[in-house]
This record gives C-alpha cells, structure tokens and sequence, in this order.
C-alpha cells in the first residue's frame, strides 16, 4: 500500500500528498456535490448540518479567550486509524476522510485536505465550512494571520499535537502578536458530551508463544540494556505508540480499525514497570502473564489510562532522565518533562529495536504470506471468470476478497481498507469504492488491488494490476517498467546500513529513462500482527538505515491521470548477499508470492538478468504456495497459478506466438503429427 500518513509512520504526510492526482471517478456527478453560491444554497443528502456543533464549540472558545481553535484528525497516540471515540474532525465537521485539519474562528470555519479527499469534503461538509485545498501548517497560519487580530489566541489540545506539530505552528506564529495556547481539556469532547461513542472495551489478550519471537521479559530486559549503555544514562522510556506497547508485551486487542492495539501508554524505568490501560480489560490469566500483582522490577504494574501525566509529572520530580522519540511523542508529554530531564532521539529504543525481526519473527512473517497469497490468488482466479459477465464492481469484489482473507487459517481480519480501483479511478493512489459509490470491473480495463491481511503470525500487503482484455501498448510499456523498478530494487545488493533513500531511484529508473515516475514513497515498513505501515523503515530520507531483519514493501507505480493506475507491491526481507569478494553487503529476499499479469509484461524490454530474475522468482511462488493450493485441494487456482509461472522467454509473446504457428503448419504440410 503506497505511503499513509500518521499513524505508524507520521512524516510520509508531505511525500505522499503529490502522488495524488486530479482524476475523478466517473460516478462523481456535479449534482453530489454542495453549491454555497447558489440562492438557496444547494446541499446534497450526504451533507451534515453543523450548525449546532460549531455554536457550542464557539461559546467553549469564549471562555477559554481564544479567537481560533485547530482540530487535528488524529488521537493522543498518532495512530495512521482512529476509533469512533477519536472522530473528532468528523463530528464537527461532517467530513469521514481520513486527513484532514480543521481551523474555527469565530466567524469562520475551515477544514485543510489533500486532493485525495475535494470531492468528498464537498459532499459531506454543509456551507458553515470553506475547504482549502493545501496541506501542512504554513497555509493554516497564513489563513490565521488573515483571520484573527493582533493579540488573538490560537488554542489546541497538546495531546492531539506531536512535537514536530507543536514547533511547526510555534515557529510560524512567533512574531506575529498572535500566542499558540495549549488547553489541555479538548474542548470538541466537552461540546461532543454524552454523545461521544464509549471507549472500547474488548479482552485485552496475550498472543499465545507459537506467535512471538521473544518473551516479554526478554524485550523488557533488551530495552533496559540499551539504557544501561547509552551514554546519557537515561534512566526509563516513555511509549506513547499503541504499537511500541502492543509489541513489548506481546499483547492485542481491536481499538483501532484495522490494527491489534489497545489504548495504553507505557512508563518502563529501570526498576519498575507501568502499563496505564483499562485494567478491567484483562482476564485473570492475562494479569498472571503479566506478573500484576507484585511490585519487583519485572512485575507490570496496571493503572489507570488517565493518570499517565500525573505518573510522568510525578516521576520528573526525582533525579530521573527521561527518554523519548520525538517523531512519536505528543506535545502534552514534552511539556510537562523539564527540559534537563529528557532525552530526545528521533526514535525510542522500541521503535528501533521493533524493525529488526530476529528469525523466529521472520519465519513467522514468510509464512503469512505463503498463506495470503492463496486469497489472493483465489480473487483473481474468480475474476477472471466472473469480469467478462459484466456482474462485478470495485465494491463487490473488494468485499469478496476480504471474505476470502477472512476464511485463511489465523486470520484477523484486512490490514487496511482494500484499495479496489478500475480504469481511471486506479490513477488515484489511493481511492477505495464505497457500497454508493464505484465502478464497474471491464475487460477493456486496467484492474488495481491493493490490499492486505492481519494474522496472528504477521502482517501482509500486495498490490497486483491485471487487465483481461487487450492493454495498449503504453499501459504494457508501463506496467513492464514498473515492473522493471520493482525487480531491479528487488534484486540489488548493497552495502550494510545504506540509507533507504539512496537505494529509492533503482525502483525508478526504468520510469524515468522513458520520462515517466510516480509520486508517492516506494516503500514502508511492516510489521508482525501489528503496522501494516511501520514506522521507520522503508526508502524515504528519515527512516533507519538498511538492517538485516528488517521488512520492506517495495512498491512502484505509474499512474496516468484519468486513464489508468499501475501499482506491484511486494514485501521483502532485507537479508545478507553472497558477493564474490568478502564484504557486509545486503539484497532483498521477496516474500510476497503472487504472479504478475503475464498478460501486461513486454518480454522485450527485459534483460536476460530481469528475466532470469522473474522466472527464479516464478519458480519460488511454484514451490512455497503450488503445495498449499494442493493441499486444500483448491485444484483449479493450482492450476491456475502453474499457467500463470510458466517460465518467460526472451522472445516477445508475439513472435514466440507466429513461430509456434509456423511451425505446426510446416509439420501439417509434410503430414506430420503435431
């Protein structure tokens, strides 16, 4: 899945935004749409009447003495999804989208979105809201600086800002009169009242061993370790990503839409052990797991999820040395830690410690994704069949193959919501079909899936562009060169601990010698039943440098405005390379194992060690899933998917065609049987 913002990797917001391109799907009429110009304004049914909510939220405003408040759609953890309980952006706005920053004055209301969401800001929010089309802070400044007087104050929840955030409005609003104020009571909750969805409140379960690479014992005295040994003593760590916490414990649950996560911060010191959650979560096996009731440096203590900045406050007040990420700590913890008493590094040890899988860990993640092929393969099996009646939509089949995902053997449900893009709309990176809204599949057409499964063994995530008909011969050149970037950075080998950024431009190349590129990241991270983006690593300039055990989609594409998408993405494992001289160097081992549209691959533009390099490949998918379609006895995608690996030649399709051809009416002639 191309690059996400937020959530498990929080700065690939401003890469991702120029993928997204101006094409419109064709179901999107005029008529859907708001008109504020007209006399009476035109509204769609879509449409929410906020009226009521921003006169509330003004007269919260009034007390506070602020003249704007900035509503950010995230939570206090910065997850990539949000819980209902966290929607704030939306209720107050009407807008579902899943970025996006709301600004209201007093007598004005704004809401700033990238060009993935135009449409359907103008179709649900009503005429109190004025949309910008523009991303980040500087335009939001620019727009308070218009709208507020000298003297006015901007206010903002500090646990819904992270760092960066906080100092990126702090520095833009510094000399211009006007104070950014941190009010620490969300003032969208107070006006929200009793109509705010409950927190969630499922099991809190411990993953049972078979799916764990270390205990959490062993991670908890890993981590320890590390504070033992870096050089400004640090004497605990605070976690405030639902992931970092998940992963020490080895724990789960359903907080968060397409994520394991449960809401909990973490307060690990160098003798004790604080998880603050819901402790009416856990059953009684569970606390045992956990040690909770003993008090000794491996003992997890349980408090309350709303007394972690009493705790923290609490704790700054001895000789203590706090250590923090500052890509994943929100504003409200950096304020309260006085500065000679934190640590700051981009990343906390968990975060860094987490994308190296050691080889429990990655054995566990090869084998999800032997088992994911086989829905995969399952949905393009069924569509090849089913296309051509005409029957199937980008909805219908999205659907159907989260169902067929769902039926795989400890499945958890998708990793994100299934990308299901025919035609024109696939040239948005990132468009997904709603039951009201999308389009017919066609055999005349590209066909864009990308999609992904969590499992208690791992997370996965593919994406294959297929067309049943008869491509042109711009969509084969295309999608052979983005196919091209895909095996050439597959392949390459490299020295140990190279930036991701510097190896980005192989996935381009074949692309740009032809004057063509894609807009968005080429790849993030994942991780084991947790991120299916995961922060941070992957080929963009912040993110760790190139690790042993560490995994990576490799995701290239091409995308022509209002015609087609082309996206092949694949997970690999960054492992060593055998090289003929002695050396650390590294390549990727691909664990993704679906074939690619035979039908789209111009066999003339590959070299001999591209095209050795697929049919290695091909050959690879034969022996680790042909078993598993065998069997479960699913007999015709097993033969399917022989067809579909059969070795390619160096001829073109065409010309192996005609000689073959040829040949049998030269035999015919001699009266030879062929």
């Amino acid at each position: 899945m191309a690059w996400v913002p937020w959530g498990c990797c929080p700065l690939f917001v401003l890469l991702s935004v120029c993928a997204w391109g101006h094409a419109k799907p064709v179901d999107l009429r005029r008529e859907n749409v708001r008109n504020c110009s007209t006399n009476p304004q035109y509204l769609p049914v879509t449409v929410t009447n906020t009226t009521v909510q921003l006169k509330a939220l003004r007269q919260q405003m009034r007390t506070q003495n602020l003249s704007a408040y900035i509503i950010p759609n995230t939570d206090g953890h910065m997850s990539e999804y949000i819980g209902e309980h966290d929607k704030r952006l939306a209720w107050i706005t009407g807008f579902t989208g899943s970025s996006g920053t709301a600004v209201v004055t007093m007598g004005k209301a704004g809401l700033w979105t990238d060009s993935r969401y135009w449409i359907q800001a103008e179709q649900e929010m009503d005429c109190n809201w004025e949309l910008h089309k523009e991303v980040g802070s500087a335009p939001i400044v620019n727009w308070l600086l218009t709208e507020i007087p000298t003297g006015g104050r901007v206010g903002f929840d500090p646990l819904l800002f992270s760092i960066g955030t906080w100092k990126s409005y702090d520095t833009a609003l510094q000399g211009s009169h006007r104070e950014l104020v941190s009010i620490t009571t969300n003032l969208v909750d107070l006006v929200w009242g009793s109509e705010r969805p409950s927190v969630p409140s499922q099991p809190i379960y411990a993953l049972q061993e078979a799916f764990t690479g270390s205990t959490w014992q062993e991670k908890v005295s890993s981590i320890r370790s590390q504070m033992q040994k870096h050089r400004k003593a640090p004497t605990a760590v605070l976690l405030s990503m639902l992931d970092e916490t998940a992963w020490l414990f080895n724990l789960r649950s359903s907080d968060i839409p397409y994520n394991p996560f449960f809401y909990s911060y973490t307060l690990l010191t160098d003798s004790s052990i604080r998880l603050f959650v819901n402790k009416s979560r856990f059953n009684s096996e569970t606390l045992q797991y956990l040690n909770s009731s003993c008090t000794g440096p491996m003992c997890v203590q349980l408090e309350d999820y709303n007394n972690v900045y009493d705790r923290v406050q609490a704790y700054t007040s001895g000789p203590v040395r706090i250590w923090i990420g500052t890509s994943n700590t929100m504003y409200a913890f950096y304020k309260m830690i006085p500065k000679d008493k934190v640590i700051e590094e981009t990343y906390s040890p968990v975060m860094v410690t987490k994308a190296v899988k050691n080889s429990k860990e990655q054995a566990l993640l090869r084998a999800s994704h032997v088992r994911d092929a086989v829905p995969v393969i399952r949905y393009l099996v069924w569509l090849e069949k089913n296309v051509p009646k005409g029957t199937v939509d980008e909805f219908s089949g999205a659907k159907l193959l989260d169902k067929f995902r769902g039926e795989e053997e400890f499945s958890s449900g998708p990793s994100f919501k299934t990308i299901s893009a025919s035609g024109l709309n696939a040239a948005l990176a990132h468009y997904s079909p709603t039951e009201e809204l999308h389009r017919k599949l066609s055999s005349d057409e590209m066909y864009l899936v990308d999609s992904g499964g969590q499992y208690w063994d791992g997370t996965t995530d593919i994406t294959r562009t297929v067309h049943w008909g008869t491509p042109s011969a711009f969509q084969k050149e295309a999608y052979t060169r983005v196919l091209i970037g895909n095996m050439d950075l597959s392949r390459l080998i490299f020295p140990a601990a190279t930036s991701g950024v510097m190896l980005e431009a192989f996935a381009r190349k074949a692309l740009w010698d032809v004057g063509l590129n894609y807009g968005h990241g080429t790849g993030h991270g994942i991780g084991n039943f947790l991120c299916v983006h995961e922060w941070p690593v992957g080929f963009h300039s912040s993110g760790l440098t190139m690790g042993k055990g560490m995994f990576t989609s490799i995701e290239p594409g091409y995308y022509q405005d209002n015609e087609f998408g082309i996206r092949l993405e694949d997970v690999a494992l960054v492992v060593e390379a055998k090289t003929k001289y002695p050396g650390t160097y590294l390549t990727f081992e691909v664990v993704s194992l679906v074939p690619y549209d035979r039908n789209l691959i111009d066999v003339s533009l590959l070299s001999p060690e591209q095209l050795q390099y697929l049919n290695r490949y091909y050959q690879t998918i034969r022996e680790k899933v042909g078993p598993e379609l065998q069997r479960r006895q699913l007999l015709e995608e097993f033969e399917w998917l022989q067809q579909h690996t059969e070795p390619l030649s160096a001829r073109a399709p065409c010309t192996a065609f005609l000689s073959s051809l040829l040949a049998a009416s030269t035999l015919a002639i001699l009266g030879w049987s062929v």
